[in-house]
């Protein structure tokens, strides 16, 4: 990717970039007994950004051949673009480039280098395995997979390429009695090669929410009203990356539409057992990235520490607003989006409190082992989610429950949470912000909240 051969459509405003990007994927859908879809997608394209103030200006094109050198229609195209966009906006004196980094996220077995049948035989396994009861009435399982090339060039001489590959095995699993129908969910994956699926992972995961289905139909509906709840390390971090995660970025913070943390940086916005990182270092995990999309190297940012805020997610934008330096939280979908600040692998850090301590100090109550979906407005910090599966506590015995809310407000939520365990459990999925989607991880260890609404 000869980054240095597209430099000059850069010049213009206060700061420009290109984002380039070549990506080829393939989907695989199972469903009714068969294998009922297969997707192949190849694409590439460039988006253009010129920064001049607080007005910013983005435009992108289909490429239409691979990005590893500009062909004289792309250029000119490309060209065309720049000129649309840039009317009226000052010259800018580039920085010239230096030398272009180069990042890749190892893998052992390349998605790319295994046969179409084999992928074919992951899914004929996994509904195989889900076949755990006579009750099973549908079970439709995903796979896919998505390598993307990206070539980043800045008017500062800034230059990355770098190379991700993710995967993603998912499946839903409905079971009938009568008129009585449930279903179930689950989801594995990452950054990295077919070695996540090593072993009889993908079995597993199909008997599991397979035999998940099969006990909703037994579970009575939950409970409603306050009460105590433990969210179990294996629920997955959906309740950090909605409950606070979407109200540290910084555009919400400095728009106004997250006035819970306008100006907290430095004070105590949650219980002192609570450290929350966003980091996309962490190797495999599905949020993960060396740069982000405008060219930030990666690092770890800590969001909360011992309970006391230290930062928000940056992108340059944000950051130049603020008169400081982007944190590396500059994402988008592809290079026909505009970066924004994005979350990449959200997680709350182990505490210092025995998981198996935190389940036996709730003899009445709720416990969470697996977290579906949620939603929050970062106006007021209201959230409600879905709980995939749980059980109602009473003296001590566990009952599967269906049909059960949480509901809250995540600035309090999180000084509610008062025990904080040693282990940690990881979920995957994907955000979406402005119209846009981004992988993701999140995680927690096991917690304590001493009361929070349930809704049945």
């Amino acid at each position: 990717m000869n980054l240095k051969d597209y430099g000059t459509l850069l010049g213009k405003g206060d700061f420009s970039d290109i984002f380039l990007e070549e990506s080829s994927g393939l989907s695989l859908r199972w469903e009714d007994k068969r294998l009922d879809n297969v997707s192949i997608i190849e694409e590439s394209g460039a988006g253009l950004r010129f920064i001049s103030g607080r007005e910013t200006r983005y435009g992108h094109l289909d490429l239409g051949q691979p990005v590893n050198g500009p062909s004289t229609d792309g250029l000119l195209r490309l060209s065309r673009l720049r000129d649309g966009l840039t009317r009226g906006l000052n010259d800018l004196v580039l920085t010239p480039v230096g030398n272009i980094a180069t990042a890749a996220h190892p893998m052992k077995v390349a998605a790319a280098d295994v046969p179409l049948e084999k992928k074919i035989e992951f899914l004929r396994r996994a509904y195989a395995a889900a076949q755990v009861s006579p009750h099973i009435r549908q079970i439709a399982i995903n796979y896919g997979e998505k390598a993307k090339r990206i070539g980043y060039l800045n008017s500062d001489g800034e230059a990355f390429v770098e190379t991700r590959t993710y995967v993603v095995f998912s499946l839903t699993v409905t079971a009938q009695r009568g008129s009585d129908m449930q279903t179930a969910y689950d989801s594995t994956g990452g950054i990295g090669g077919l070695e996540l699926f090593d072993g009889d992972a993908i079995e597993r995961l199909a008997r599991a929410v397979g035999q998940r289905a099969h006990d909703k139909l037994d579970a009575p509906a939950a409970p409603a009203g306050e009460m105590a709840v433990i969210v179990a390390a294996s629920a997955g971090g959906t309740l950090i990356h909605e409950a606070i995660g979407h109200s540290l970025e910084a555009d919400a913070v400095l728009e106004g539409t997250s006035p819970s943390y306008i100006g907290k940086v430095g004070t105590q916005v949650a219980n002192p057992k609570l450290t929350v990182f966003d980091n996309p270092t962490v190797p495999g995990a599905r949020g993960s990235f060396h740069f982000d999309d405008e060219g930030t190297h990666a690092e770890p940012t800590k969001l909360i520490e011992n309970g006391v805020l230290r930062d928000y997610l940056w992108d340059r934008l944000s950051a130049r607003r603020a008169d400081r330096k982007s944190n590396g939280h500059g994402r988008r979908e592809s290079y026909a989006h505009r970066p924004i600040p994005r979350m990449s692998n959200t997680y709350i850090a182990p505490g210092p409190d025995d998981p198996a301590e935190i389940l036996r100090s709730v003899p009445n109550g709720l416990l969470v082992t697996k977290m579906g979906g949620g939603q929050v407005n970062p106006a007021n910090g209201d959230f409600v989610f879905e709980v995939e599966e749980g059980f109602v506590l009473k003296d001590g015995k566990r009952t599967m429950v269906r049909g059960t809310t949480l509901l809250g407000n995540g600035p309090q939520t999180l000084n509610l949470i008062d025990l904080v365990g040693s282990d940690h459990g990881w979920g995957i999925g994907t955000c979406g912000k402005e119209g846009q989607g981004v992988p993701v991880g999140d995680a927690q260890p096991t917690l304590r909240i001493t009361k929070i609404v349930v809704g049945g």
